[in-house]
């Protein structure tokens, strides 16, 4: 039996290979500075999303190393004995950030998206998800078992229509989930019109602020929090792993809904609570994310600069308008070699393939760090200028 399973893994794997979406590991050292170590060489980071830079400031490390002295792990699951004070600390002041009644945190993003969204729905419900939603959020759906209408990417009138259809079949309990901001295209959703529609209908909305959280709003909330919807989303979820510069997730929403989460979310229930150091991590992460205004600007501002300077360039960037700025190269061998161009010349800009993005949409995702050095991101650009020469003539092929 075992050869004929390795008979079907290394099947899978020439596949793969065949098809150039093999991945492998690359070890890195100093991930988290806007130049890294890879292979020996030093590289412009344009594949990190460390956005404010976060995850090497001195005050987040130091608070890690203070709270580690209270133990190195957190010895069980939150409803056993993980549940320490640092973290019900932790939970109120985001509840305080977020401006809603109550918080959760979870062990990462999947782990959130996977829990909620399987706890929230069953049979009977109806699920809305846009089709460029995050892995986790399509997992989670499909674990509830949840009939589920996917809308075209931002597609309003392909939401409405479906919702309109759920209504007339008489369905009771109706959801729409989407990403704030789309983590390989670097769009946002049309959160206005779908608090509209949400509320035209009846249904409820979740909002995965992932790549939200610490970039936009007053105090850095998220979108939503942005654009003055947050009171109008029934449940927010997010990410310290982004931003942050550290580690887990959130969920924040009305009081009930947080205790039916405790009560029902299995990957919050059947999971070891988060250790120490990573709770006092977060909680001085959140001190610079509140009062990060100054990064904030910083980060727009050379995102805004670098995305225009590749669309004047003629490259497709996706529709981005955020940090993230992809650049569609189509297939998975052609981007895969477009990386390596990009890194033989000192930049790293990773090539995202299938699954990840659709078939023939590959593309290198570069993402932006507000501790980038302005002459590091100029340098880029240039280089893009002469590898657009390139990539027109097919060289990358």
């Amino acid at each position: 039996m075992s050869e004929v399973w390795q008979a079907h893994l290394e099947k899978e794997l020439a596949q793969l290979e065949r098809e150039g979406n093999f991945r492998s590991l690359h070890p890195v050292e100093e991930a988290q500075q806007p130049v890294l170590i890879r292979g020996g060489r030093r590289l412009v980071n344009l594949s990190s999303n460390n956005y404010l830079g976060l995850a090497g400031h001195p005050d987040v490390i130091q608070a890690a190393q203070t709270a580690a002295r209270r133990g190195a792990g957190s010895t069980a699951s939150r409803l056993i004995t993980g549940d320490d004070e640092a973290v019900e600390s932790l939970e109120r002041r985001l509840a305080d950030w977020k401006g809603t009644e109550a918080a959760m945190v979870f062990g990462s993003g999947y782990m959130a998206n996977v829990g909620i969204l399987s706890a929230l729905l069953g049979r009977e419900d109806m699920v809305f998800s846009d089709w460029l939603n995050h892995a986790s959020i399509i997992d989670g759906i499909r674990l509830s078992r949840a009939a589920c209408h996917r809308y075209r990417h931002r597609d309003l009138d392909h939401l409405e229509a479906g919702l309109k259809r759920a209504v007339q079949q008489g369905k009771r309990r109706l959801l729409i989930v989407t990403d704030s901001v789309f983590s390989m295209d670097g769009d946002t959703a049309p959160l206005q019109d779908l608090v509209f529609l949400k509320e035209k209908y009846g249904a409820a909305l979740m909002v995965d602020e992932a790549h939200g959280s610490g970039v936009f709003g007053p105090r850095g909330e998220g979108l939503a929090a942005s654009l003055g919807l947050s009171d109008r989303i029934d449940l927010q979820m997010g990410t310290f792993s982004k931003a942050f510069g550290v580690y887990g997730a959130y969920a924040a929403g009305r009081e009930t809904w947080i205790r039916y989460l405790v009560n029902k979310c299995r990957s919050f229930i059947f999971t070891t609570a988060l250790p120490p150091a990573v709770i006092g991590s977060i909680h001085a992460a959140l001190d610079h994310v509140i009062r990060g205004t100054e990064l904030r600007q910083s980060l727009n501002e050379k995102a805004k600069r670098f995305r225009e300077g590749l669309q004047q360039q003629g490259w497709d960037t996706s529709g981005s308008e955020t940090q993230i700025v992809p650049i569609v190269i189509g297939g998975s061998r052609e981007a895969s070699a477009f990386s390596r161009y990009l890194e033989e010349r000192g930049i790293l800009g990773v090539a995202i393939r299938p699954p990840t993005v659709p078939e023939g949409t590959s593309r290198i995702r570069f993402s932006l760090m507000a501790t980038h050095r302005e002459e590091d991101l100029e340098q880029v650009i240039n280089l893009l200028k002469e590898a657009r020469i390139s990539w027109e003539v097919g060289r990358f092929a």
